[in-house]
């Protein structure tokens, strides 16, 4: 085990044993050095390892904080090493995403207010009526995000939005094919909105599953190459 491995463990189990608790300022550096047994370089660079996830927070002329570590918080760190992930393994990532979000999509019906409704109506309504595709794509991530913060959980929210993140790296509205697509798209997102409209969790479950399973199979047979620069994508 590497120097900076050591501290970088020995940090996050002093976090995850409680001694250091939600906004705690972590002890000098020379009191670390030597209960991890490592010197500043490893334990600096440790720091900022833990930073870059969200576990600690650097203030100037202050020191650093542990995070208040909130689930949605930390679970947003994912997206550090999913962003990574080629297409053959953001395919294996859709089979956990079709579950989760069959699951948000039952809660959010359960749980809809007629403001839930017409937000959902109005952002469909919008993405039928746009002709650009990265407009499409923006307003396809308000639709999923409205339908996961319906659903009550912010921890599921945070963990759906890192996947839809990745998928927005890949093409298929702009492909020969994208105008067919989009209109299926289009049809789906109102099938899965009234089941959420009319509190049916079992319609929703459903339609929202069918929804990303579609969306797997079209990456599958069309393989499009990821538009890094670009907002356009594969967001449903």
């Amino acid at each position: 085990m590497s120097a900076v491995d050591k501290a970088f463990h020995g940090l996050r189990h002093i976090i995850a044993t409680g001694r250091l608790g939600a906004g705690e300022r972590i002890p000098p550096e020379g009191e670390l050095c030597e209960e991890l047994g490592v010197s500043r370089g490893p334990l600096r660079e440790a720091v900022r390892m833990l930073a870059a996830l969200g576990v600690v927070e650097p203030r100037h002329g202050s020191g650093t904080y542990v995070s208040q570590l909130r689930p949605e918080d930390v679970i947003g760190s994912l997206s550090l090493t999913l962003e990574l992930l080629p297409l053959p393994g953001l395919l294996e990532v859709y089979e956990i995403r079709r579950v989760l979000e069959a699951h948000a999509a039952a809660q959010a019906a359960a749980r809809c207010t007629p403001e839930t409704a017409r937000t959902l109506l109005s952002l469909i309504e919008a993405m039928e009526a746009t002709d650009d595709p990265a407009e499409a794509s923006a307003l396809d991530h308000r639709f999923h995000a409205e339908i996961a913060r319906a659903a009550g959980n912010p921890t599921l929210a945070s963990l759906l939005s890192v996947f839809r993140a990745r998928s927005r790296k890949y093409q298929v509205f702009t492909l020969p094919q994208g105008p067919e697509l989009r209109r299926k798209s289009d049809e789906d997102h109102r099938i899965l909105a009234t089941a959420i409209a009319d509190h049916d969790p079992v319609g929703a479950a459903g339609a929202a599953q069918a929804h990303v399973a579609q969306t797997e199979r079209w990456l599958r047979a069309f393989m499009p190459p990821v538009e890094e620069e670009s907002g356009e994508g594969a967001e449903s």
